[in-house]
Protein backbone atom coordinates (compact mmCIF):
# COMPACT_ATOMS: atom_id res chain seq x y z
CA UNK A 1 0.00 0.00 0.00
CA UNK A 2 2.94 2.09 0.46
CA UNK A 3 4.45 1.71 -2.79
CA UNK A 4 1.35 2.11 -4.14
CA UNK A 5 0.74 5.55 -2.57
CA UNK A 6 4.08 6.75 -3.37
CA UNK A 7 3.18 5.90 -7.37
CA UNK A 8 0.17 7.48 -6.94
CA UNK A 9 2.22 10.62 -5.63
CA UNK A 10 4.51 10.60 -8.18
CA UNK A 11 1.86 10.69 -10.88
CA UNK A 12 0.02 13.38 -9.22
CA UNK A 13 3.12 15.16 -8.78
CA UNK A 14 3.39 15.42 -12.22
CA UNK A 15 -0.32 16.24 -13.47
CA UNK A 16 -0.09 19.04 -10.52
CA UNK A 17 3.03 20.56 -12.87
CA UNK A 18 1.92 19.81 -16.05
CA UNK A 19 -1.83 21.79 -14.92
CA UNK A 20 0.38 24.79 -13.33
CA UNK A 21 2.26 24.86 -16.73
CA UNK A 22 -1.01 24.35 -18.93
CA UNK A 23 -2.53 27.11 -16.57
CA UNK A 24 -0.08 29.62 -17.47
CA UNK A 25 0.12 29.17 -21.76
CA UNK A 26 -1.91 31.86 -22.24
CA UNK A 27 0.57 34.07 -20.52
CA UNK A 28 3.62 32.80 -22.62
CA UNK A 29 4.50 34.06 -25.78
CA UNK A 30 5.26 30.89 -28.14
CA UNK A 31 7.40 32.74 -30.30
CA UNK A 32 9.86 32.63 -27.24
CA UNK A 33 8.78 29.43 -25.84
CA UNK A 34 6.51 27.21 -27.71
CA UNK A 35 6.35 23.91 -25.69
CA UNK A 36 4.04 25.44 -23.16
CA UNK A 37 1.62 26.20 -25.83
CA UNK A 38 1.09 22.00 -26.66
CA UNK A 39 0.38 21.78 -22.59
CA UNK A 40 -2.20 24.84 -22.80
CA UNK A 41 -4.08 22.25 -24.92
CA UNK A 42 -4.27 19.27 -22.78
CA UNK A 43 -5.57 21.80 -20.03
CA UNK A 44 -9.15 20.52 -20.09
CA UNK A 45 -7.85 16.72 -19.79
CA UNK A 46 -5.20 18.06 -17.20
CA UNK A 47 -7.71 19.35 -14.95
CA UNK A 48 -10.07 15.93 -15.46
CA UNK A 49 -6.98 13.86 -14.65
CA UNK A 50 -6.26 16.34 -11.07
CA UNK A 51 -10.03 16.26 -9.95
CA UNK A 52 -9.22 12.19 -10.10
CA UNK A 53 -6.63 12.47 -7.84
CA UNK A 54 -8.32 14.76 -5.44
CA UNK A 55 -11.32 12.02 -5.32
CA UNK A 56 -8.66 9.27 -4.93
CA UNK A 57 -7.48 10.93 -1.79
CA UNK A 58 -10.38 11.81 -0.58
CA UNK A 59 -11.36 8.66 -0.66
CA UNK A 60 -9.03 7.12 1.20
CA UNK A 61 -9.04 10.12 3.71
CA UNK A 62 -5.47 11.15 2.59
CA UNK A 63 -4.86 15.37 3.05
CA UNK A 64 -2.69 15.31 -0.22
CA UNK A 65 -5.67 15.85 -1.95
CA UNK A 66 -4.70 19.30 -1.54
CA UNK A 67 -1.94 18.80 -4.11
CA UNK A 68 -4.42 19.23 -7.00
CA UNK A 69 -6.89 20.99 -5.29
CA UNK A 70 -4.54 23.63 -4.90
CA UNK A 71 -3.57 23.64 -8.40
CA UNK A 72 -6.88 24.05 -9.76
CA UNK A 73 -7.48 27.01 -7.37
CA UNK A 74 -4.63 28.50 -9.09
CA UNK A 75 -6.51 28.30 -12.54
CA UNK A 76 -9.98 29.05 -11.69
CA UNK A 77 -10.09 31.97 -13.61
CA UNK A 78 -9.35 29.70 -17.09
CA UNK A 79 -11.46 26.96 -15.97
CA UNK A 80 -14.67 29.44 -16.74
CA UNK A 81 -13.37 29.62 -20.16
CA UNK A 82 -14.00 25.76 -21.11
CA UNK A 83 -17.26 24.85 -19.32
CA UNK A 84 -20.55 27.41 -18.21
CA UNK A 85 -23.51 26.63 -16.27
CA UNK A 86 -25.70 29.41 -16.98
CA UNK A 87 -28.44 30.32 -14.12
CA UNK A 88 -28.89 33.99 -15.37
CA UNK A 89 -32.42 34.96 -17.08
CA UNK A 90 -31.77 38.13 -18.03
CA UNK A 91 -34.82 39.49 -19.42
CA UNK A 92 -33.49 40.73 -23.42
CA UNK A 93 -34.30 44.46 -24.15
CA UNK A 94 -36.29 45.45 -27.29
CA UNK A 95 -33.02 47.27 -28.62
CA UNK A 96 -30.86 44.24 -28.42
CA UNK A 97 -29.27 42.75 -31.98
CA UNK A 98 -27.89 39.60 -33.16
CA UNK A 99 -24.35 38.54 -34.20
CA UNK A 100 -23.37 35.61 -35.66
CA UNK A 101 -19.81 34.11 -36.41
CA UNK A 102 -19.82 31.18 -38.86
CA UNK A 103 -16.28 29.60 -41.08
CA UNK A 104 -18.62 28.12 -43.88
CA UNK A 105 -14.99 26.29 -44.99
CA UNK A 106 -16.01 27.36 -48.76
CA UNK A 107 -19.40 26.39 -48.83
CA UNK A 108 -18.08 23.15 -49.19
CA UNK A 109 -17.10 24.09 -52.45
CA UNK A 110 -14.85 20.92 -52.74
CA UNK A 111 -17.46 18.66 -51.26
CA UNK A 112 -15.77 17.39 -47.89
CA UNK A 113 -19.33 16.23 -46.90
CA UNK A 114 -20.09 14.61 -49.70
CA UNK A 115 -23.31 16.37 -49.79
CA UNK A 116 -23.74 18.45 -52.75
CA UNK A 117 -26.74 20.35 -50.74
CA UNK A 118 -24.60 21.66 -48.07
CA UNK A 119 -24.18 24.92 -49.71
CA UNK A 120 -27.95 25.68 -49.67
CA UNK A 121 -28.16 24.31 -46.62
CA UNK A 122 -26.32 27.16 -45.26
CA UNK A 123 -28.40 29.51 -47.00
CA UNK A 124 -31.34 28.29 -45.25
CA UNK A 125 -29.63 28.05 -42.03
CA UNK A 126 -28.63 31.71 -42.07
CA UNK A 127 -31.99 32.78 -43.36
CA UNK A 128 -33.44 31.09 -40.45
CA UNK A 129 -30.76 32.55 -38.30
CA UNK A 130 -31.32 36.40 -39.44
CA UNK A 131 -28.87 37.91 -37.75
CA UNK A 132 -27.96 42.25 -37.59
CA UNK A 133 -24.40 41.17 -38.23
CA UNK A 134 -23.12 38.30 -39.53
CA UNK A 135 -19.48 37.56 -39.88
CA UNK A 136 -18.25 34.67 -42.30
CA UNK A 137 -14.27 33.48 -42.35
CA UNK A 138 -13.27 31.31 -45.39
CA UNK A 139 -15.92 33.12 -47.74
CA UNK A 140 -15.95 31.97 -51.30
CA UNK A 141 -17.49 33.18 -54.41
CA UNK A 142 -16.98 33.05 -58.32
CA UNK A 143 -17.46 36.13 -60.56
CA UNK A 144 -18.59 33.70 -62.89
CA UNK A 145 -20.58 30.30 -63.40
CA UNK A 146 -18.30 26.86 -62.89
CA UNK A 147 -18.76 24.02 -65.39
CA UNK A 148 -19.58 21.92 -62.81
CA UNK A 149 -21.22 24.41 -59.78
CA UNK A 150 -22.56 27.81 -59.80
CA UNK A 151 -20.84 29.36 -56.49
CA UNK A 152 -21.47 33.26 -56.86
CA UNK A 153 -22.43 33.11 -52.97
CA UNK A 154 -22.32 36.86 -52.60
CA UNK A 155 -25.17 37.57 -54.66
CA UNK A 156 -27.19 35.19 -53.12
CA UNK A 157 -26.83 35.70 -49.86
CA UNK A 158 -27.91 39.91 -50.91
CA UNK A 159 -30.92 38.47 -51.98
CA UNK A 160 -32.40 37.16 -49.18
CA UNK A 161 -30.48 38.43 -46.22
CA UNK A 162 -32.01 41.04 -44.49
CA UNK A 163 -28.43 42.15 -43.63
CA UNK A 164 -27.55 43.80 -47.09
CA UNK A 165 -24.59 45.69 -46.17
CA UNK A 166 -20.98 43.93 -47.10
CA UNK A 167 -17.48 44.45 -46.22
CA UNK A 168 -15.45 41.21 -48.47
CA UNK A 169 -12.07 41.03 -47.70
CA UNK A 170 -10.22 38.66 -50.24
CA UNK A 171 -7.11 37.35 -49.59
CA UNK A 172 -6.40 34.65 -52.14
CA UNK A 173 -7.80 34.93 -55.75
CA UNK A 174 -7.83 31.97 -57.98
CA UNK A 175 -8.15 32.27 -61.93
CA UNK A 176 -9.18 35.95 -61.75
CA UNK A 177 -12.90 34.94 -61.14
CA UNK A 178 -12.62 32.90 -57.22
CA UNK A 179 -12.27 35.02 -54.15
CA UNK A 180 -11.28 33.69 -51.12
CA UNK A 181 -11.38 35.32 -47.71
CA UNK A 182 -13.66 37.16 -44.49
CA UNK A 183 -16.71 39.03 -45.39
CA UNK A 184 -19.37 40.75 -42.83
CA UNK A 185 -22.91 41.69 -43.32
CA UNK A 186 -24.76 44.42 -41.65
CA UNK A 187 -28.72 45.67 -41.33
CA UNK A 188 -26.81 49.05 -40.48
CA UNK A 189 -25.36 51.53 -42.09
CA UNK A 190 -21.63 50.70 -42.88
CA UNK A 191 -19.52 53.98 -41.99
CA UNK A 192 -16.05 52.58 -42.59
CA UNK A 193 -14.02 49.80 -43.30
CA UNK A 194 -10.21 48.62 -43.49
CA UNK A 195 -8.23 45.52 -42.64
CA UNK A 196 -5.65 44.84 -39.83
CA UNK A 197 -2.23 44.41 -41.16
CA UNK A 198 -0.85 41.36 -40.38
CA UNK A 199 3.64 41.39 -40.51
CA UNK A 200 3.42 38.67 -43.22
CA UNK A 201 1.42 38.38 -46.66
CA UNK A 202 -0.86 34.81 -45.64
CA UNK A 203 -4.40 33.17 -46.53
CA UNK A 204 -5.58 34.64 -43.27
CA UNK A 205 -6.77 38.15 -41.74
CA UNK A 206 -8.66 40.88 -39.69
CA UNK A 207 -11.06 43.29 -40.58
CA UNK A 208 -13.02 45.92 -39.25
CA UNK A 209 -15.92 47.37 -39.85
CA UNK A 210 -17.69 50.72 -38.46
CA UNK A 211 -21.43 50.54 -38.13
CA UNK A 212 -24.07 52.67 -36.98
CA UNK A 213 -26.23 51.45 -34.04
CA UNK A 214 -28.73 52.99 -32.55
CA UNK A 215 -26.69 56.76 -33.24
CA UNK A 216 -23.43 54.99 -31.89
CA UNK A 217 -20.76 53.85 -33.94
CA UNK A 218 -19.58 50.55 -32.88
CA UNK A 219 -16.49 48.52 -34.77
CA UNK A 220 -17.18 44.72 -36.31
CA UNK A 221 -13.91 42.96 -35.87
CA UNK A 222 -14.25 39.87 -38.06
CA UNK A 223 -10.95 37.26 -37.07
CA UNK A 224 -9.49 34.61 -39.34
CA UNK A 225 -6.53 33.43 -37.52
CA UNK A 226 -4.16 31.25 -38.85
CA UNK A 227 -4.42 27.52 -39.19
CA UNK A 228 -2.41 24.43 -38.86
CA UNK A 229 -3.09 23.11 -42.94
CA UNK A 230 -2.91 19.49 -41.58
CA UNK A 231 -3.20 17.27 -44.95
CA UNK A 232 -4.00 13.68 -45.27
CA UNK A 233 -0.73 12.35 -43.71
CA UNK A 234 -1.22 14.70 -40.59
CA UNK A 235 -5.15 13.74 -39.89
CA UNK A 236 -3.70 9.57 -40.30
CA UNK A 237 -1.09 10.31 -37.67
CA UNK A 238 -3.30 11.89 -35.26
CA UNK A 239 -5.91 9.03 -35.61
CA UNK A 240 -3.25 6.70 -34.82
CA UNK A 241 -2.11 9.09 -32.02
CA UNK A 242 -5.43 8.61 -30.29
CA UNK A 243 -5.46 4.99 -30.81
CA UNK A 244 -1.91 4.39 -29.48
CA UNK A 245 -0.25 3.27 -32.72
CA UNK A 246 2.65 4.42 -32.78
CA UNK A 247 4.75 4.42 -36.62
CA UNK A 248 8.10 3.37 -36.86
CA UNK A 249 10.38 6.29 -37.30
CA UNK A 250 7.81 8.85 -36.13
CA UNK A 251 8.14 11.12 -39.43
CA UNK A 252 4.44 12.00 -39.69
CA UNK A 253 3.96 13.11 -35.88
CA UNK A 254 7.08 15.01 -35.97
CA UNK A 255 5.91 17.19 -39.32
CA UNK A 256 2.30 17.18 -37.49
CA UNK A 257 4.11 18.56 -34.01
CA UNK A 258 6.34 20.97 -36.67
CA UNK A 259 3.25 22.60 -38.30
CA UNK A 260 1.15 22.83 -34.52
CA UNK A 261 4.37 24.98 -33.22
CA UNK A 262 4.46 27.45 -36.48
CA UNK A 263 0.57 27.64 -35.76
CA UNK A 264 0.98 28.93 -32.33
CA UNK A 265 3.58 31.20 -33.68
CA UNK A 266 1.94 32.52 -36.30
CA UNK A 267 -1.08 33.25 -34.48
CA UNK A 268 0.75 34.87 -32.07
CA UNK A 269 2.00 37.55 -33.88
CA UNK A 270 -1.63 38.09 -35.45
CA UNK A 271 -2.87 38.16 -31.77
CA UNK A 272 -0.57 41.20 -30.90
CA UNK A 273 -1.18 42.78 -34.37
CA UNK A 274 -4.97 42.66 -33.67
CA UNK A 275 -4.38 43.55 -30.10
CA UNK A 276 -2.44 46.64 -30.67
CA UNK A 277 -5.55 47.72 -33.39
CA UNK A 278 -7.88 47.42 -30.73
CA UNK A 279 -6.16 49.27 -27.91
CA UNK A 280 -6.36 52.18 -30.66
CA UNK A 281 -10.06 51.28 -31.94
CA UNK A 282 -11.89 54.60 -31.32
CA UNK A 283 -15.34 53.34 -31.05
CA UNK A 284 -17.42 50.37 -28.84
CA UNK A 285 -16.83 47.45 -30.54
CA UNK A 286 -17.68 43.49 -30.92
CA UNK A 287 -14.82 41.01 -32.44
CA UNK A 288 -15.75 37.58 -33.71
CA UNK A 289 -14.09 34.97 -35.43
CA UNK A 290 -12.29 31.74 -36.09
CA UNK A 291 -9.18 31.93 -33.86
CA UNK A 292 -8.26 28.44 -34.71
CA UNK A 293 -6.64 28.40 -30.80
CA UNK A 294 -8.24 26.59 -27.64
CA UNK A 295 -9.25 29.06 -24.47
CA UNK A 296 -5.79 28.14 -23.08
CA UNK A 297 -3.92 29.93 -25.44
CA UNK A 298 -1.75 32.93 -25.98
CA UNK A 299 -3.96 34.13 -29.34
CA UNK A 300 -7.14 34.07 -27.30
CA UNK A 301 -5.92 35.98 -23.96
CA UNK A 302 -3.56 38.60 -26.01
CA UNK A 303 -6.62 39.14 -28.48
CA UNK A 304 -9.05 39.24 -25.06
CA UNK A 305 -7.39 41.29 -22.74
CA UNK A 306 -9.88 43.37 -21.14
CA UNK A 307 -12.87 42.42 -23.21
CA UNK A 308 -16.18 39.36 -22.38
CA UNK A 309 -16.12 36.62 -23.54
CA UNK A 310 -20.15 36.28 -24.63
CA UNK A 311 -19.69 32.11 -23.94
CA UNK A 312 -18.33 32.84 -20.42
CA UNK A 313 -20.98 35.61 -19.75
CA UNK A 314 -23.98 33.98 -21.11
CA UNK A 315 -23.00 30.64 -22.65
CA UNK A 316 -23.55 27.08 -21.13
CA UNK A 317 -21.97 23.58 -21.63
CA UNK A 318 -18.62 22.67 -23.19
CA UNK A 319 -18.99 25.36 -26.12
CA UNK A 320 -17.28 23.29 -28.29
CA UNK A 321 -17.00 24.63 -31.87
CA UNK A 322 -14.51 22.36 -33.71
CA UNK A 323 -15.83 19.32 -36.00
CA UNK A 324 -12.82 16.85 -37.67
CA UNK A 325 -10.46 14.52 -36.83
CA UNK A 326 -8.04 16.44 -34.59
CA UNK A 327 -9.36 17.03 -30.80
CA UNK A 328 -12.54 19.41 -30.73
CA UNK A 329 -11.85 22.43 -28.92
CA UNK A 330 -13.68 25.91 -28.65
CA UNK A 331 -11.64 27.79 -31.06
CA UNK A 332 -14.70 30.36 -32.22
CA UNK A 333 -15.13 33.54 -30.36
CA UNK A 334 -17.73 36.37 -29.75
CA UNK A 335 -15.60 39.27 -27.83
CA UNK A 336 -17.06 42.62 -26.64
CA UNK A 337 -16.02 45.69 -24.18
CA UNK A 338 -17.92 46.90 -21.50
CA UNK A 339 -20.43 49.00 -23.18
CA UNK A 340 -22.45 45.65 -24.29
CA UNK A 341 -23.84 43.16 -22.27
CA UNK A 342 -24.46 39.81 -24.19
CA UNK A 343 -27.26 37.55 -23.78
CA UNK A 344 -28.34 33.86 -24.88
CA UNK A 345 -24.94 32.67 -26.50
CA UNK A 346 -25.60 30.04 -28.51
CA UNK A 347 -23.14 27.07 -30.18
CA UNK A 348 -25.58 26.01 -33.06
CA UNK A 349 -25.93 22.22 -33.50
CA UNK A 350 -25.45 21.84 -37.18
CA UNK A 351 -22.54 20.26 -38.78
CA UNK A 352 -22.46 22.18 -42.56
CA UNK A 353 -18.70 22.61 -42.00
CA UNK A 354 -15.96 21.89 -39.95
CA UNK A 355 -17.13 24.18 -37.16
CA UNK A 356 -20.02 25.07 -35.54
CA UNK A 357 -21.73 28.53 -36.19
CA UNK A 358 -22.29 30.30 -32.83
CA UNK A 359 -24.08 33.56 -32.00
CA UNK A 360 -25.04 35.71 -29.14
CA UNK A 361 -27.57 38.94 -28.78
CA UNK A 362 -26.02 42.36 -27.99
CA UNK A 363 -27.34 45.22 -26.06
CA UNK A 364 -25.98 48.68 -24.86
CA UNK A 365 -25.63 48.87 -21.45
CA UNK A 366 -27.67 51.31 -19.55
CA UNK A 367 -26.04 53.73 -17.71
Amino acid sequence: MKLAKRILLYFNTIAVVLLCLGFAAPYVDPTLFWPIAFIGLAVPYLIILNVGFVILWAASGNGKLFISLIALAFGYKSIPNLVQIDFKHEEITSEAFKVLSFNVRVFDLYLWTKEKTTRNQIFEFLEEEDPDILCLQEFYHADQQDSNYHFETLDTLIQFLDAKNYHFHITTTNKEFYHFGLITFSKFPILNKGVVPFENSTDNASIFTDVLINNDTVRIYNNHLASIKLDKYDYKAVQKLRKNEYESGWENTKMLVKKIKGGFQTRANQAKAIREHIANSPYQLILAGDFNDSPNSFAYQNIKGNLEDAFVESGSGLGNTYIGDFPSFRIDYLFYNDAFQSYNYTTHDVQLSDHHPISAEFSFRKN
